[in-house]
C-alpha cells in the first residue's frame, strides 16, 4: 500500500485534533471482538467538523481518481462509511449507493440500497480497516449484485496483517488516507503521548488478539 504522504499526516492530525481517534494505553477499550485495545476510531466524528469532513471528502475523491479511475458510482459501508460515501460521490457527480452487513428481514429485504445496474463499476468507500471482514463483506454483496468493485478507499487502517491477507485473498486493492503508522508519528511529535507509551501502543499493535493491559 502506497501513502501520500502530506495527506497521511495530515488526516492524521486532524482525526487525533478531533479525538475521532483516542489513545488511551492506561485505561484500554473493549472492541466488539473482545479484543483490549489502547486505541479507539470513530470516524464518524469527522461528518460533525465541517473543515475537516471538506479535506477528507476532497483528498478521498482524488484519490479515488489517481488509485482507481473515476468509477461510474460509488458505495458506502453502512453504517461509518455512509455519510463519507454520500461526500465523495457527490464531489465526483456519481451515483451512490450503500451496503448492509446483511440483507434486511422485512420489506424487500434489500442489502444494498440504492440504484446500481449489473455491470456498473464501484469503489468502495470505507471509514475504517480493522480485520478487513465487514468490508470484504460488502464487496461480495456488491459482486453477487454483478457490480465492478474497483477496489476499496478507507479513510484509516490499523495495518494488521490478518486485514493485508484477507484481501490478498479477495484480490481486492485497499488504499487508505492514513494508517496507525502516521497516527503515531504524528502522536508523538505532537506531544498528544509520552514516549513512555509508545512501546505499549507498538506491542499492542504486533499482536493484538493477545495483547492485555
Amino acid at each position: 500500500m502506497t501513502f501520500d504522504t502530506n495527506s497521511a499526516k495530515k488526516t492524521a492530525e486532524l482525526l487525533l485534533q478531533i479525538n475521532a481517534i483516542k489513545l488511551s494505553p492506561e485505561s484500554p477499550f473493549t472492541w466488539a471482538s473482545g479484543w483490549k485495545s489502547p486505541i479507539y476510531c470513530d470516524n464518524r466524528i469527522l461528518l460533525s467538523y465541517p473543515s475537516v469532513r471538506n479535506f477528507v471528502r476532497d483528498q478521498m475523491a482524488k484519490q479515488v481518481i489517481e488509485r482507481y479511475g473515476k468509477p461510474d458510482g460509488i458505495a458506502g459501508v453502512a453504517t461509518g462509511a455512509i455519510g463519507i460515501g454520500v461526500l465523495v460521490a457527490e464531489a465526483l457527480g456519481l451515483p451512490f449507493v450503500y451496503v448492509r452487513p446483511e440483507p434486511k428481514s422485512h420489506g424487500r429485504q434489500n442489502q444494498i440500497e440504492g440504484y446500481l445496474k449489473p455491470g456498473d463499476s464501484v469503489v468502495v468507500i470505507e471509514d475504517l480497516i480493522s480485520t478487513g471482514n465487514s468490508s470484504l463483506n460488502a464487496v461480495k454483496a456488491l459482486q453477487h449484485a454483478d457490480a465492478i468493485v474497483k477496489g476499496m478507499l478507507a479513510v484509516f487502517t490499523y495495518g494488521f496483517q490478518t486485514a493485508t491477507e484477507n484481501f490478498e485473498s479477495a484480490n481486492l486493492a485497499l488504499h487508505t488516507l492514513s494508517d496507525y503508522h502516521h497516527l503515531i508519528e504524528q502522536a508523538v511529535s505532537t506531544n498528544y503521548i509520552k514516549e513512555s507509551q509508545l512501546k505499549t501502543l507498538m506491542e499492542w499493535r504486533e499482536a493484538p488478539d493477545q495483547w492485555q493491559p
